[in-house]
């Protein structure tokens, strides 16, 4: 058995708090490693290295940081595939799905190579007499995130890199249920001249997490996952002085018009609603069709797409469409939840809940579920399922069905399928929602813009990745600034000085 270990320093570094959680291969079932969870000693100390190693690295000029980040980008590229195999061994999602969660995160890294213009400031010449003013952005000392099981490779890079090239050092708290990558990373990272403690990995659960969000030396957080626990962080670091990003639950609904392109809008919905077993916070898990006819529509066309579906290992490569979910307890709640959709009359189109493959009947998959006439007072439309279950609720009028999402508590991400502009860009304009696509399902914003969902989708004010990032890592300063050996009172330049 394999006993997993933290990052600090530039060592791997054996947990001895004695306290240990399991990870798993999905896909069997079976225990593959141990997970060491830190004390809140061990947490301190990493804060401890990282305090002491920051103050050398923001010394280093915006540059040379930048620098680091173009070799990191060709470490990427060099592992792509053996990152993608170790997250696919640990999170279950198929290897094309893997290898994209690493790009998304390449990206992120890619923009933070443009770092030196990034943390440019603003200067203003003769703001009075013999007076100029500047700004500078300047990195706030130790940093640290916390990030979810369901991407473990991006979600980190979209938190360390943009604050590591504003000169900070970074703590990173990843998942227990999938952490051997974010220690991959960390190695890549140093192996592409970082100094050593400016990145660390410190696995753990509620107790690190705690650790970091008392520790008077952290001084910003950064999280993704449920809103509960996002709730919790926000309030908590706050509270603590702390600046605090915190990005949580989702429901996303998808609206298709009467115009819409009804096989391009189903193959959408298969893309989106079920890949990556549904365990995305972007996944679209309400179709919302605009009249019945355009309902029956897009169910005639949905039910042959989702039963052809195929359900596999990250082994069987290119012949999967999507793997088993993370745990065997989220397998029981995506079930439960389904049974709960059954119980309430929604009704179930095609059901997954007997799915069984031969040779892993152990593991943790879930067979592809589509509900219809699924209502807004069900518990599978309030709660975010986040497995292979996609929910129609029928509309009787845009009106209606920009209202159920304007209307739901969540607000990261929506999407609408129209040939008709005047209704595309209205529903741009009036949605209350953070990320928007339009005949695009999964509106996920590239690296130059920022990432962010509005409502109990998030906590904070400024966003991930993009401009937001510099902003949320650095601290502004503005110097006025006078030298008056060369002038008189009332502005006259004294040219005997110059002598």
């Amino acid at each position: 058995m394999q006993e997993l270990t933290h990052y600090m320093n530039g060592e791997h570094v054996k947990g001895v708090s004695g306290r240990f959680s399991d990870v798993f291969n999905p896909a069997t079932g079976e225990v593959q490693a141990q997970c060491p969870l830190a004390s809140t000693d061990e947490v301190a100390k990493a804060v401890e290295i990282a305090a002491a190693a920051q103050p050398a690295w923001a010394a280093v000029n915006p540059q040379r940081r930048a620098r680091v980040m173009m070799k990191f980008v060709d470490l990427l590229n060099r592992d792509m595939d053996k990152l993608a195999e170790a997250l696919s061994r640990e999170h279950g999602k198929t290897l094309p799905d893997a290898a994209g969660d690493v790009q998304r995160g390449l990206e992120v890294v890619e923009y933070c190579i443009g770092a030196p213009q990034m943390l440019k400031g603003e200067f203003t010449d003769s703001a009075g007499p013999g007076i100029d003013m500047y700004s500078m952005r300047q990195p706030l000392g130790v940093t640290a995130g916390i990030t979810p099981f369901n991407f473990p490779a991006m979600i980190p890079m979209w938190m360390f890199a943009p604050a590591i090239a504003c000169g900070n050092a970074f703590i990173l708290k990843p998942s227990e249920r999938d952490p051997s990558v974010p220690l991959m990373l960390a190695e890549l990272m140093e192996e592409a001249g970082l100094p050593k403690g400016i990145l660390q990995v410190v696995n753990g659960d509620k107790e690190a997490v705690d650790a970091l969000l008392d520790n008077p030396i952290v001084q910003s957080i950064g999280f993704v996952g449920s809103t509960p626990i996002a709730e919790y962080i926000y309030s908590r670091g706050c509270a603590n002085g702390k600046r605090v990003q915190c990005f949580g639950g989702a429901k996303n609904h998808m609206i298709i018009m009467p115009d819409a392109d009804m096989d391009q809008a189903a193959d959408a919905l298969v893309g989106a609603g079920y890949g990556a077993a549904g365990e995305r916070c972007m996944a679209v898990s309400v179709a919302v069709p605009v009249g019945d006819e355009t309902a029956d529509r897009l169910i005639e066309k949905l039910v042959p797409r989702i039963e052809a579906l195929k359900v596999g290992p990250y082994t069987a490569g290119n012949d999967v469409d999507y793997g088993p979910v993370v745990t065997q307890a989220a397998q029981q709640n995506i079930l439960r939840l389904v049974q709960t959709g059954v119980d309430q009359g929604a009704e179930l189109v095609v059901d997954g809940r007997d799915f069984s493959l031969q040779g892993y009947e152990d593991g943790f998959f879930v067979g592809p579920h589509l509900f219809d006439r699924v209502t807004p007072d069900m518990d599978i439309y309030k709660q975010e399922i986040f497995g292979p279950v996609l929910s129609t609720v029928r509309a009787g009028s845009y009106e209606e069905a920009i209202g159920l999402a304007i209307d739901h508590e969540y607000g990261n991400g929506t999407a609408i399928y129209t040939r008709d502009g005047d209704t595309a860009r209205d529903f741009a304009n009036r949605i209350n929602i953070g990320m928007v696509g339009i005949n695009v399902p999964i509106p996920v914003p590239l690296a130059y813009h920022t990432f962010g969902g509005w409502k109990k989708s998030a906590f904070g004010d400024l966003n991930q990745h993009g401009p937001d990032a510099f902003k949320f890592y650095t601290r502004t300063k503005t110097i006025t600034s006078r030298w008056p050996s060369g002038i008189k009172e009332g502005g006259e330049f004294n040219f005997k000085a110059m002598d």
